[in-house]
């Protein structure tokens, strides 16, 4: 999914979800980041290397944009996807009610928790069985954060999503993300543009 389901109508004003020390830890507005730090740019987010992460970007097949960053890091993934949001209400009840109807309809179950980041989904979502096999389960967790006009989702699968020491690992790689606004007007909702780094050679893996 790459630009969030807009439902229609004027939603009712939600608060900002994130956490108190957003600003300072993570994940940062652009205005807030380290500027000597060696991230790497794509587009609307920023990341910072580190040892044993890999990076895909996941294109739309028709119109072979980029629609989410995925990383590979701590035996799991984070798939990241920025989004344009107001200025002072926020965008992730509303969405997380909204990604919980979707994972119902496909059969699947989510369960609102309190994690690093505020509320979050975890979910178990059906995962389409070879013919004559019984279906599985996969299980992941839904967290996002309201910043300064923009708000960042992450979709957390693999260790992460059940063993605490991976899921530190990975919470603190998303704390670590550097969200690029910029200052062109945007539709709440919008996916921010990414874009393959300038150094980056080859084209980029689809999942």
């Amino acid at each position: 999914m790459s630009d969030i389901e807009n439902t229609g109508g004027t939603p009712a004003e939600q608060p900002k979800s994130a956490p108190d020390d957003r600003a300072s830890a993570g994940p940062f507005d652009e205005s807030e980041a380290n500027p000597v730090r060696p991230y790497v740019d794509l587009g609307g987010v920023k990341v910072l290397p580190r040892e044993g992460l890999h990076l895909r970007l996941e294109v739309e097949e028709g119109t072979k944009r980029v629609v989410a960053i995925g990383l590979d890091y701590a035996n799991s993934t984070l798939q990241v996807q920025p989004f344009a949001a107001p200025r002072s209400s926020g965008l992730w009840h509303e969405i997380r009610a909204q990604i919980a109807d979707q994972i119902a309809r496909q059969g699947g179950t989510t369960t609102v928790r309190e994690g690093a980041f505020g509320p979050e989904l975890l979910a178990q979502i059906p995962v389409a069985a070879a013919e004559g096999q019984a279906g599985q389960m996969r299980l992941a967790r839904f967290i996002g954060v309201d910043g300064p006009r923009w708000f960042l989702r992450g979709v957390i699968a693999g260790e992460a999503a059940v063993d605490p020491a991976s899921a530190a690992l990975v919470e603190d790689l998303f704390r670590s993300i550097v969200v690029v606004r910029g200052s062109t007007p945007m539709p709440p909702r919008d996916l921010i543009p990414l874009r393959m780094p300038a150094s980056s050679t080859g084209a980029p893996t689809v999942p």
